[in-house]
Order: structure tokens, then C-alpha cells, then sequence
């Protein structure tokens, strides 16, 4: 139960009373179909009876519309809303690109329930870039060059994100839940840091990828690649909206690791985590024999990443941010 203290007219009582919001199960039948639905419902506190509340039905409503849609596995409306801010397309202009009549996204975001095939190219469109780009091409005659551009180039973008593993995005994705503004400096030494917290506790990488000796500091090329327009900019990335409302693939684990690095390494700015890294073992041994300002593009060995970490972690402690908070500090001053 919950929302105790609320108070409405009774018509059982025949005054105001206190009632509280309850869960209740019900059952309709759609389309020769059972379906159990958990709405909410409003009751007296004084005599037990079912109240008629101001918006209750509305929620009702909804209430039922997201769980037929989970139960049959249709796109919601939030998910189309996604696929309009990733492709950066309007309702009309999507609906045809899909191949759908011209106000069918229209009639969805009012309510309408979509049919299992067009929920499957929405789902499908929604994951898939490539997809999105087939159909494009299927029916590019019927959209404006201008609309046919913006959801092509917008699709070919989204399509580098997946030149990174599954977790690398994952973890991104989380750092940037965690962190209000992220650069692309501060993010390539937040994820090395990962990598080697990730090591200390866990004692195994966090992502596959490779980083590499750069002048400031450890990089991953690939996420480089992917960030390299904002340049010094806070990142702020629509093409992220594609992973809102998918399968979380971090384990708790992972999540901690995150947070760790996140509320302690995160608290410093680009340059300062580049000047933390430019003083630890794994980019010193692959920069040997490079001056300073010299590019390279040297790997940092990931076994040796692990074995400074895992070092450093008996000395301090990374399982804790204390520790961790404490090697920052001796590093810096």
C-alpha cells in the first residue's frame, strides 16, 4: 500500500475521507485473449470501498496500455519517440521512411496500438542503423532530400557507436548517467582508469579494447573516433538515446567499479587526470624513447595496466575511495 493521507469524497461514507492507493489485479479479454492488468485503485480508509478519484482512470489507462504492450511485445511510445531523436526525423517523414502510410507515427504517439508487423520495423529500425538505412534507400522517392539526408547522415553516425564493444558503450553510457559534463579528454582517462580499477577488484579487463601512448595520456581510438567533433566540448550525444530503455549489461561488480572511479577520479578535470596518468607506470614504459611532445601511437599492454593496478591496489586499497582518493592526492602533490 501506499499514499496514505489523501483525502476525496466517499459516495459510501457521504464525506471527505482519507484513502489509500492499492495494486489489484483484473481481467479483460483482447481479441479472444486473457490478460491479467495490475492497475491502481483508490480506497477508503473508514469503510474499505473502491473510490472514484480524479485521474485515477487516466492512469489506469496507461497502467494497461504498458503491460498488453510488454505482454505482446509491442514498440511503445516512449521507443518511437527515440527513433524520431536518434534519426532526427518528424513524424511524417518516419512513417514513410518505414514504408508506413503517411500519418501512422502520428496515429501511434495519440495512442493507437501498432500492429505486430510495423512494431517489428520500428524495434528493428530502433536497434539497427543499418536497417534504418535499408529502409531509407526502400522509399527514398517518397521523402524530401533534406529529410532523406538528415536521417541518413544522422544513421551513419549512430552506426560508429558500434565500433566499440557492447561493454565499452555500456560503461560510456553509465559514466555519462554518473557525470554531468564529460570532455572527451576527461572520458578516454576515465575509462583507463576503469580498466585498471576494473583489474584491481575484479582482477580482469573491464572492455576488450586497446588503449595507446599518446602525447596526453592514455587513449582508445576507437571511442576517440567517436567524440572528436565536440573537441573540447562537454559531449552531448543523442546518439546515446539508442541503449534508453535496453538490457543493462553491466553486473553489480562492474557498477562499482564505475562508481568508484566515477566519485573519485571524476571530481578532476581532463587535464589533471592527463597529468595523473602522464606519472604512472603503463604510459611511462610505452612512451620510453619518445620525447614529450613526440606522437605515437605505442600500446599500453593491458597485463600491464593490470599489474600496476593490482599493485597499487595493496597499497591502497582501490575498494574503497578513501583509498583511492588518497593515491590521487600523493600523485598530484
Amino acid at each position: 500500500m501506499e499514499n496514505k493521507g489523501r483525502v476525496d469524497f466517499c459516495t459510501a461514507c457521504r464525506k471527505e475521507t482519507n484513502f489509500t492507493l492499492q495494486k489489484r489485479n483484473i481481467n479483460k479479454r483482447i481479441k479472444d485473449k486473457e490478460y491479467t492488468f495490475y492497475i491502481t485503485v483508490a480506497i477508503c480508509d473508514e469503510c474499505g470501498e473502491e473510490m472514484s478519484i480524479s485521474g485515477l482512470i487516466d492512469r489506469n489507462i496507461q497502467e494497461v496500455d504498458t503491460q498488453y504492450r510488454d505482454y505482446e511485445n509491442i514498440v511503445s511510445i516512449d521507443d518511437i519517440e527515440r527513433l524520431m531523436k536518434i534519426y532526427k526525423i518528424g513524424k511524417a517523414p518516419l512513417s514513410l521512411a518505414l514504408g508506413f502510410g503517411e500519418v501512422t507515427i502520428t496515429r501511434y504517439l495519440s495512442g493507437q496500438i501498432p500492429s505486430k508487423e510495423y512494431s517489428v520495423i520500428m524495434k528493428k529500425a530502433l536497434s539497427s542503423p543499418a536497417f534504418m538505412k535499408q529502409k531509407l534507400n526502400e522509399n527514398k522517392d517518397k521523402l524530401s532530400p533534406a529529410a532523406y539526408n538528415k536521417a541518413w547522415n544522422a544513421a551513419t553516425q549512430l552506426e560508429m557507436l558500434f565500433s566499440v564493444s557492447n561493454k565499452m558503450l555500456r560503461v560510456i553510457s553509465y559514466v555519462f548517467e554518473k557525470l554531468e559534463e564529460v570532455t572527451p579528454l576527461m572520458l578516454q582517462k576515465l575509462l583507463y582508469f576503469i580498466q585498471g580499477e576494473s583489474y584491481a577488484l575484479n582482477g580482469k579487463p573491464m572492455f576488450s579494447e586497446n588503449c595507446q601512448a599518446w602525447v596526453h595520456g592514455p587513449v582508445y581510438p576507437e571511442v576517440y573516433d567517436l567524440f572528436r567533433d565536440f573537441k573540447y566540448n562537454p559531449i552531448d550525444d543523442a546518439r546515446f538515446a539508442i541503449l534508453e530503455g535496453t538490457e543493462d549489461e553491466l553486473s553489480h561488480e562492474e557498477r562499482m567499479v564505475v562508481d568508484l572511479v566515477v566519485n573519485t577520479f571524476g571530481e578532476y578535470s581532463g587535464k589533471m587526470l592527463e597529468r595523473i596518468t602522464h606519472e604512472e607506470e603503463p604510459w611511462k614504459l610505452a612512451r620510453k624513447g619518445y620525447a614529450d611532445y613526440i606522437p605515437s601511437n605505442e600500446p599500453i599492454l593491458m597485463e600491464s595496466i593490470g599489474a600496476y593496478y593490482v599493485k597499487k591496489n595493496v597499497e591502497y586499497d582501490f575498494s574503497a575511495e578513501k583509498g583511492i582518493k588518497k593515491y590521487i592526492k600523493d600523485i598530484l602533490y
